[in-house]
């Protein structure tokens, strides 16, 4: 630097930028010099991750941090060798690129020129193309080295040779693991020849194989040959003996177990070569400790898994509670030249609970004072040979006999295994001077069995518990009064008594009694024990909440001692209120669709369900029910009842025949959906099923009727002749609620098609067509029943039930059809067929009246055959006598009665007299 420091203080500031210039050019040439260029000679397409040859990159730069290269196809590793990183075509037959290397500690960097020339050809120094063979020794097969030759070393095992060696003056080299790359010198090749040495003994367990780079370089770094992995395998020499691990192992398994039973399993490895007869073993058991008396083992190992079971059931852990057996590994299948070791398996035996627990003593005795709770009476103790602190050792007591009152009880102390006897309950000194109990001492685990051994004893003590006496106070007996009073009973009624007495002598003089604790305030209590109500006690009332109270109760001696007592009252329930329904409104639409009806009861057990529901009869032809539950019932309209709001009476029974009536209200709506009946047709305001209640003036009109049909029949036959009438009948008054009774019925004649007939009798049956109106003329509209009329002296009822039929005919050959002969058909449907006062008033007035106004204009009574003719009535008889042809005749002056009728029958009455 001296000579460039007196230049630049010579020139001046153009000398000075010469300086600078020159500094520059001389780092540069130290940091950026190139290192050989390197030929490479690959073929012309060369896949991803190949290896194209080993450049000495420590030789162009001892020590680098960062290596890269120009072109991103190829990548250097730090040993030098370059590998491709995607697929690579040399089209034009060669290819270059460069490695760069930074020291980033001095920023010096250095670069490695490559250059790839591919197979196709090669020119040389001399300028002459080279055609290459493609088919050379380039490639040997694997090499294989004996683990742990005896050498001697080095010693050759194989040669390299490339047949480039005819063209040019090949040196060859490796690299690599064992060569450059630890382990270090294992191998090594010579130049000029490409023999292969092993340098020392390989151990295979530590190197199993090596893979070494092998190149083919001429003198002037050429390398005709692409750069070959060659492979060298260690054979496996069997120089390791199986070693278990862990070498000692403990199981554990339960004493009494069966034959067969598995208790662990332990196992070897051998480092030699797998799937070999090197590591293939056999295990046995060496020995056993201790030794069974009789010789041999207790247990067996199976010779491929290492399975260890139990060969013979005799394991008692109070005899034996370990064993230790020395297992053997050999390889080479067991031979006996095979290398073998062993290991050490401690085997525990578990404790199974095989003895029963034991009282110390058989039988104790204890001194207790009457009266006395919550005392420790005695200490029990135990002894039992399982292992202590388990399931199996821990004793349980058990009170078998003596102990029905629970008056004793047997704390447990599981550290010691002692149970303390101890009093819930006072003794009672004048009922028992004595107590004996009987108690069982058994394990918290159950009891294991050994094999072919009988069942385990359990051990039980008797301790013998002495009363001693001490004077105490009053006694209730018994000690809880369970007094049960019904409800609503007035206030200051004698309910009940409830005294004590001086449990010594028994006698209850001088022993006055109060009340300590009532929250109920319901009863009282007066000094001879008399239990009184405070005031009157309903289930239902709002301020009632509960209806059960305990009340204490003192009773106090002269002596000022005092023994308390539990009146439980009970306030039980009365059949006071009947069942009545939830809801009272209701719709049903055109698909008349039955609606449930849902009662409740205030009342409890057994004074509720099942309840009975029923209609009153004016309303059974025109609503059905059907019993759906004990709580519920369907309301069904007949088909033929019109649209309209009705208010139904619905009769509710409970189980003990406690009734009330719910009136209810049903609209009958032409809707689809209740929420859309908004309105009903003009003129359906709320109604009533009619009343069908037979009253006096319809009998009295149907006797008129009578009278009336007589006259005209006496009239007739006195036009024919007849006989005179024997007697006159005596006229009595008829009963209002008799009924008609229909005998004899025929067939109607072909003739009868007027429809002012009158009906013989309108049914009054439940049926789904009950509750149609009658029109004007007799006719029931929007129903399906018939009646059919007298014609020529017959009669016939027939009545259709949603399509069905139902007819009452009388029998061939007999002229007289009574209620008695009528038995077949039931009461039942004999009452069915029943009209009260009121119907067959408004029913028979009208027509009556058109009848006698015909009868009036006809001389010659043409309507006369379609009158009613009531034959055979077996009840009181008719003040009008028998109506028959024969008959007519004969009562003709039978018609005193006629003048004892009131003004308006009397009218009438004339009218049909032939003037």
């Amino acid at each position: 630097m001296a000579p460039l420091a007196r230049a630049r203080r010579r020139e001046g500031p153009v000398g000075a930028v010469c300086l600078q210039l020159l500094l520059g050019l001389l780092v540069l040439s130290l940091f950026c010099e190139a290192c050989k260029k390197v030929t490479l000679n690959v073929p012309p397409k060369l896949d991803p991750d190949t290896l194209i040859g080993q450049v000495n990159l420590k030789g162009c730069l001892r020590t680098f941090d960062l290596i890269s290269t120009s072109d991103p196809d190829f990548i250097a590793l730090e040993d030098g060798s370059i590998f491709t990183t995607n697929a690579v075509s040399l089209s034009s037959g060669k290819k270059e690129f460069s490695i760069l290397l930074k020291n980033l500690q001095n920023n010096q960097q250095k670069q490695i020129h490559v250059n790839l020339l591919s197979h196709s050809s090669k020119t040389h120094k001399t300028g002459e193309t080279v055609l290459r063979r493609s088919k050379r020794r380039w490639a040997p097969v694997p090499t294989t080295i004996k683990e742990n030759s005896l050498g001697p070393f080095p010693m050759q095992i194989q040669q390299l040779s490339s047949d480039t060696v005819q063209k040019y003056n090949i040196t060859y080299s490796i690299g690599g693991p064992g060569v450059d790359q630890p382990p270090l010198n294992y191998f090594y090749i010579e130049k000029e020849t490409g023999n292969l040495f092993v340098t020392c003994p390989i151990d295979r367990e530590e190197y199993a194989e090596f893979r070494i780079i092998c190149y083919a370089k001429t003198l002037d770094g050429y390398t005709p040959e692409t750069p070959l992995v060659h492979i060298i395998q260690i054979e496996d020499d069997n120089d390791n003996p199986p070693i278990f691990n862990p070498d000692s192992i403990t199981f554990t398994i339960p004493e009494n177990s069966r034959s067969g039973t598995l208790i662990g399993r332990m196992t070897a490895t051998d480092r030699d070569e797998p799937n070999t007869l090197h590591t293939k073993l056999k295990y046995r058991i060496v020995r056993q400790n201790p030794v069974l008396p009789q010789g041999g083992t207790l247990f067996a190992v199976n010779p491929v898994t290492g399975d260890i079971s139990l060969q013979t059931p005799a394991l008692d852990r109070e005899k034996t509670d370990s064993y230790t057996i020395f297992m053997e590994a050999r390889d080479m299948d067991g031979d006996r030249y095979g290398l073998c070791n062993t290991g050490t398996v401690t085997i525990k035996v578990a404790d199974a609970n095989d003895h029963a627990p034991m009282c110390e003593h058989g039988v104790y005795e204890v001194f207790v004072s009457e009266n006395t709770i919550g005392r420790e009476v005695m200490k029990i103790g135990v002894v039992d040979k399982d292992v202590r602190g388990t399931p199996a050792w821990h004793a349980t007591f058990n009170i078998i006999k003596g102990n029905e009152d629970g008056a004793f009880k047997i704390e447990m102390n599981k550290d010691s295994n002692i149970g303390t006897l101890c009093i819930e309950k006072g003794l009672d000194y004048e009922k028992n001077k004595e107590r004996r109990l009987e108690i069982v001492v058994n394990n918290e685990a159950p009891y294991a069995l050994a094999p072919n051994s009988g069942p385990i004893s359990t051990s039980t003590c008797i301790v013998v518990v002495k009363v001693q006496d001490v004077d105490e106070g009053p006694e209730f007996n018994p000690m809880i009064y369970i007094l049960n009073i019904k409800e609503c009973l007035k206030a200051g009624t004698v309910v009940g008594h409830y005294s004590a007495s001086d449990p010594e002598t028994r006698n209850s003089e001088d022993i006055r009694y109060k009340i300590i604790n009532d929250p109920c305030n319901w009863i009282t209590i007066n000094n001879e024990g008399q239990i009184s109500t405070t005031r009157m006690l309903d289930r239902d009332a709002p301020d009632l909440k509960l209806y059960q109270c305990n009340v204490t109760v003192a009773a106090v001696d002269r002596s000022g001692k005092t023994g308390t007592g539990t009146i439980v009252v009970n306030l039980l329930d009365e059949n006071d209120n009947y069942p009545v329904l939830i809801q009272t409104e209701y719709t049903i639409c055109r698909d008349r669709k039955p609606i449930c009806l849902t009662a409740v009861d205030a009342d409890i057990d057994p004074h509720t369900v099942p309840f009975t529901f029923s209609l009153p009869e004016k309303e059974i032809p025109y609503w059905r029910l059907t019993q759906n539950d004990e709580r519920s019932v369907y309301l069904e309209p007949a088909d033929n009842l019109g649209y309209g709001s009705y208010l139904i009476p619905i009769r509710i029974s409970d189980n003990e025949g406690n009734y009330g009536t719910t009136e209810i209200k049903v609209r009958l709506c032409d809707c689809i959906t209740p929420g859309d009946c908004v309105y009903l047709p003009k003129g359906t305001e709320t109604l009533h099923a009619p009343d069908v209640t037979l009253g006096i003036w319809a009998i009295l009109a149907m006797i008129l009727g009578s009278l009336l049909l007589l006259l005209i029949l006496i009239t007739l036959c006195r036009c024919f002749g007849g006989a005179p009438m024997a007697s006159t009948k005596h006229v009595c008054d008829d009963l209002a609620n008799q009924n008609l009774i229909i005998s004899n019925t025929e067939a109607p004649g072909e003739e009868v098609m007027d429809p002012n007939i009158l009906p013989v009798k309108a049914g009054n049956m439940v049926t789904s067509d009950q509750g149609a109106a009658l029109n004007a003329s007799g006719v029931k509209t929007g129903g399906q029943e018939c009646f059919e009329m007298v014609k020529g002296g017959h009669q016939t009822m027939e009545t259709v039930r949603g399509g069905g039929q139902h007819t009452m005919e009388s029998l061939k050959g007999v002229e007289h059809h009574t209620l008695e002969s009528g038995r077949g058909y039931g009461q039942s449907m004999m009452d069915t067929y029943r009209y009260g006062y009121s119907e067959w008033q408004n029913f028979t007035h009208p027509h009556l009246t058109e009848k006698v106004y015909l009868c009036g204009q006809d001389e010659e009574h043409k309507h006369s055959d379609d009158y009613i003719r009531s034959y055979n009535y077996e009840g009181r008889g008719s003040p009008a006598g028998s109506v028959g042809c024969c008959t007519d005749q004969q009562e003709e002056e039978a018609l005193d009665f006629l003048d004892q009728l009131e003004p308006k029958f009397r009218t009438l009455a004339e009218t049909c007299v032939k003037r």
